[in-house]
């Protein structure tokens, strides 16, 4: 199984393939979708849902994980991250793509093994349940990683298999 975490955001969107064949669990591909602040918020969102789209239709993920908003004292800062939200569950059922959506407690609570984790736990589980050289950089890229891990551990594809 092939699962794609989105961490969502318009400045910083980070996202991670990661496939799952048996127990283990190998990171694939992983990056950010980048935006200028400079730019429209319209046009932020053009280049987000491009690249996302690009990515599925590159990679064909089985399924896409993606970060549930959660309530933000910022106003500003949640409805920008429900937007960039809205355009990738917008690629996801153009491309035909199962979404799993999972509250960051979830996350934690399946990649650390406590929902309360900080982020530098995050970071070093991930790292060190996908093998990686170094640790996912900037922090949007390991939550993405850390998403998709959560993903395959909550799928009922990645028990049963489909094959990959």
């Amino acid at each position: 199984m092939l699962a794609l975490g989105i961490d969502p955001g318009t400045a910083i969107c980070g996202y991670g393939l990661v496939e799952q064949r048996g127990s283990s669990l190998k990171a694939v591909e992983y990056g950010a979708v980048q935006t200028s602040p400079r730019m429209s918020a319209s046009d932020r969102l053009v280049i987000i849902h491009r690249d996302i789209d690009l990515i599925i239709k590159k990679y064909k993920p089985d399924i896409i994980g993606v970060e549930q908003l959660f309530f933000n004292k910022n106003v500003r800062t949640a409805m920008s991250v429900g937007q960039a939200r809205g355009v990738i569950l917008l690629a996801a059922a153009q491309n035909g793509i199962e979404l799993a959506e999972f509250t960051p407690l979830q996350v934690k609570q399946s990649v650390v093994g406590y929902g309360k984790a900080e982020k530098e736990q995050i970071i070093y589980m991930t790292q060190r349940i996908l093998n990686l050289p170094a640790k996912p950089h900037p922090d949007d890229v390991a939550d993405a990683l850390a998403i998709a891990i959560c993903t395959t551990h909550c799928n009922s594809k990645a028990v049963w298999g489909n094959g990959r």
